[in-house]
């Protein structure tokens, strides 16, 4: 390895470590906070290309906001950065799950983070709409795309599902641009994008069955191939990770009651990092350490494979004019999808006047300042403690 990948690996390292650290607040925090870094701080990317991986990442399954980090990574050191910023960015998130989880299984209780939340959602709100603001451009390109952003966000507000959003939006901009003769291809592909796992789940769902049905108890292998399936299968929200592992875990296999589950799904929730290390509670609950450690890495494992699928196809998804077209309604789909969610966000964030000043201010500073966002993330969470003490 030359000095020059050895420098980049260093780089996404470090930085995809302190992303795992202080990234707070749900995937759109986290695309926020790599936006800022990736390409305002460190140029590695334009905000065209920065979305391209947004809308790329949104139609393959898993989390979302893990995927754009291990494709990031890629981008910058290569296959040892998809592994590294990969890695680096779950295990923190998966050490404090691991930790807490240790904690409950001996007290029944789940440390209270509400202080620190009320003091650091402001902030990703803050963050976020700076994000949001700077993105616009790469995302709406045009009345047509403009439409579908609106559309998207507004449709999801009453429910429809998140992947036919997206599909929907791809579709409507490679009719509006007069791709009618490759409509027909663009279809079978976009059907294709989101299910082009389905011969693996198929094995994994098989796996997974035959096991629990031969094994009353624990299995490891079980546990493993479950979560491996999960990670494979999964698209939308923590709303969505909650009904898979309710089907698998509550009724299929028997191992949690519904309030295990629900505080597994909210510590995956309130710790940095990816939702989907609720997977790392609930190895811990059902087969401890090792449990923690089979569970994390099957429900990750799609998600670094699937990656670098995608690392080969995107250029040429890029240079195909129907494909592009397609993209680029993705992307503005992705772009209102990140909106209603900010939205909901704000909702839970700015709960007072001292929440709004919170989230205006970081704003502010993300806006006028290149203060690292570490400080301003513990900034955050130093002030809600502080402020709930002082109440």
């Amino acid at each position: 390895m030359t000095r020059t990948k050895n420098t980049a690996l260093g780089e996404v390292a470090r930085l995809f470590l302190k992303l795992g650290l202080i990234a707070f607040g749900g995937p759109a925090a986290h695309i926020a906070m790599m936006r800022e870094e990736v390409v305002r701080r460190r140029k590695w990317a334009t905000d065209d290309e920065f979305m391209d991986l947004v809308g790329a990442t949104a139609v393959i399954p898993g989390p979302n906001s893990t995927e754009l980090a291990i494709h990031l990574s890629h981008r910058r050191a290569g296959w040892p950065g998809l592994l590294i910023g990969g890695f680096l960015f779950i295990i923190p998130a998966a050490l404090s799950v691991l930790a807490i989880a240790w904690a409950y299984e001996r007290w029944g209780t789940t440390p209270e983070l509400g202080w620190v939340l009320y003091g650091v959602k402001p902030v990703a709100i803050g963050i976020i709409a700076f994000a949001l603001l700077g993105l616009l451009k790469s995302a709406i390109r045009g009345p047509a795309t403009g439409v579908v952003g609106v559309g998207v966000a507004v449709l999801f507000f009453i429910g429809v599902n998140e992947i036919a959003l997206l599909a929907a939006g791809g579709l409507l901009i490679v009719i509006v641009r007069r791709e009618i003769f490759h409509a027909g291809r663009f279809a079978t592909g976009l059907v294709a994008a989101p299910t082009f796992a389905l011969p693996f789940i198929g094995s994994f769902q098989a796996a997974a069955s035959a096991v629990s049905g031969a094994i009353a108890g624990y299995s490891a292998v079980t546990l493993f191939f479950t979560f491996l399936k999960i990670g494979a299968v999964l698209y939308g929200s923590g709303y969505v990770l909650f009904a898979y592992l309710n089907a698998d875990f509550v009724v299929r296999l028997g191992w949690l009651t519904d309030r295990e589950l629900l505080d597994a799904v909210a510590i995956g929730q309130i710790t940095p990092g990816p939702v989907f290390t609720t997977a790392t509670f609930i190895g811990y609950l059902t087969g401890s350490w090792t449990g923690a450690f089979l569970a994390t890495i099957a429900i990750f494992l799609p998600s670094f494979v699937f990656v670098a699928f995608l690392g080969k196809i995107l250029p040429l998804v890029q240079r195909t004019p129907w494909a592009r077209a397609a993209l680029d309604g993705v992307n503005a789909a992705s772009f209102g999808l990140m909106a209603a969610v900010s939205v909901r966000l704000f909702d839970s964030a700015v709960v007072d006047p001292f929440t709004g000043v919170m989230a205006a201010a970081s704003f502010l500073i993300v806006w006028r300042t290149g203060l690292n966002l570490a400080w301003l993330v513990l900034g955050g969470a130093a002030l809600g403690v502080g402020w709930n003490n002082f109440m």
